[in-house]
Parts: structure tokens; sequence; C-alpha cells
């Protein structure tokens, strides 16, 4: 099984979830911008937070045989506290390099005036770097949220082909998939979406435009629950065939369109993961301590 995360926040994890994660067969990953717990006081929390995204956790990921890419904006939540206003003048900046394959996490957390408005801009930039767009859903009111998000995708102009949005459930899928845009599902152990819910959503409407993320992030998560929802396909009758295109193929396709993937779409790498001992990102190394 060949796995492609869509949506995980590695920078919450340890070297010990990237090994796990590719034993279990991650080979790509997908690492949006988001919050970290507790409010940032300044623009230049975020400059430093979207350097490691580009930069350390590239580095950290690819000594565990892991191709990581991410997403970068100015998360929802966070939209509401005015320090961190400006944060929406240096996004161009990092929308532009390597590796970033989408705008994302944009939308909206608690459907305030604030979070509309850079929800608005930052699918500006997207069609203008023509980059596709991730959509953080709210975690209240989501089927009027998930309306709202779908009312302003249209205006933007943004295709709804280039359009993931995210953390859906069986409430809110169908309006999704009648936009035309991509579907993202969170499996989480206790909220959101279990893996026999997905499974039970997938035999229902199909695998077109489904993206299955772990997002496993600081709080309570698994990052190791795409393949735990692959395990689950096959257990109720899905081919290996078909929980390749969901756990690879479409991710792989959506995020395809930014032209900015590292890593070869139709292969995913099985070299071994140990650390190189010599290998280092600014003269810093996963390794701790010498080796005799």
């Amino acid at each position: 099984m060949r796995i492609f995360d869509p949506h995980i926040h590695m920078t919450s994890r340890t070297t010990d979830d990237y090994e796990a994660m590719h034993a279990a067969g991650v080979r790509a990953l997908v690492e949006p911008a988001f919050w970290l717990g507790q409010p940032r006081t300044s623009v230049g929390s975020f400059t430093d937070y979207f350097d490691a995204l580009v930069g350390w956790e590239r580095f950290r990921a690819s000594q565990f045989g892991i191709a990581h890419h991410c997403t970068i904006a100015l998360n929802p939540k966070e939209a509401n506290d005015p320090r961190c206003a400006e944060v929406l003048d240096v996004l161009p900046r990092y929308l532009a390099k390597d590796g970033v394959v989408a705008v994302g996490e944009v939308g909206f957390d608690s459907m305030t005036v604030e979070e509309e408005k850079a929800f608005v801009r930052q699918l500006e930039l997207a069609v203008e770097f023509e980059l596709p767009a991730m959509v953080h859903t709210p975690h209240r009111d989501k089927e009027q949220g998930t309306r709202r998000t779908l009312e302003l995708v249209t205006e933007s102009g943004l295709a709804p082909g280039m359009v993931v949005v995210d953390h859906l459930n069986e409430v809110t899928v169908d309006q999704v998939d009648e936009a035309g845009c991509w579907m993202g599902f969170s499996i989480y152990p206790d909220t959101k979406m279990d893996e026999h819910r997905m499974v039970a959503i997938l035999q229902r409407r199909g695998l077109d435009r489904v993206l299955v993320n772990s997002a496993a992030d600081w709080g309570r998560s698994d990052p190791l629950k795409t393949a735990k929802t692959g395990a689950a396909m096959l257990e109720a009758g899905f081919s290996a065939d078909d929980v390749d295109r969901v756990l690879w193929r479409n991710p792989v396709e959506f995020f395809g369109q930014s032209g900015r993937l590292l890593v070869d779409p139709d292969l995913a790498d099985d070299a071994a993961t140990g650390a190189d001992a010599s290998a280092t990102f600014e003269g810093n190394s996963i390794l701790r301590g010498s080796r005799d």
C-alpha cells in the first residue's frame, strides 16, 4: 500500500511518527499551515513558521523516505486577531516557492467578518498564483459554513476542481460533491470521521474527487489513520487498486495541478529510512549526540 497523506501537521509530530508512517506505506504528504494551539503575537512568528515548513520540515521528512509538501496561508482561527492581519501581505513571497502546492488552510472557524475577508483575499491569491486551495470548514455550524464556503468559491472564479473542501462528514459531503469541488475527510480517533464511516461514504458515492487524510496535529490524533482507512476499505471489499486510487492517485491528481510535486507521481520510493549521519539542514541534523 502506497500512501500520500494530503493533510497532516508534521511540525507537531515526532521522528517516531515519521518512521511508523513510512513503515505503513506513506511516501508523500502535504502539511498545511495552521495555528499552533496558542495565539501568535507577531507576523515574524508566522514567517519563521513558514520558513520551517518549506525548509527544515521538508528535510526532516526526507530523512525518513517521505516527500514533504506544504500549503501556506493565514489560517481562519488567527484571521480574527488584528496582530496577524499583515500576514496576508507576506504570503506572495511564500506562494511562489517550490514544494508549496496550495493556498491553505483557508476558510472559516467561527464564521466572522474577519475570517471571510481573509478567506476572500486568499482565494484571490490562489487565482493569481494558479494554485489549488485547501479549505477548512468550521467545527460548529458546519452545514451553514460549508454552504457559505461554496458561495465564496464560486464568486472567486477559482475552478471547483482546484478546491478541496476539508473536514467533511455525512451532512456536508453531498453539497460539496454537487459543487464539483474535491471532498476532504479527516480521519480521527474520536471526532470528525472514522475509517468505518469513511468506508460507508465511499460505498455510497464512489471514489471520485475524494481525499482521505489523518490531519494529525498536536491534539489527540493518529498519523496512521490513512493506512487504517485503506485496511478498512480492503476488509469491506474494495480492491487494492481502489485503495491506491484514494490514498495515492487522487492526492497526486489534485496537488499535481500546482505543478510543484516533489515526488514521482507514478512511483513510491521504498528506500531504507535510516538517517544519514552526515546530512544536515543549515548545520542541523535529526540525530542527537555522537555514535561510537
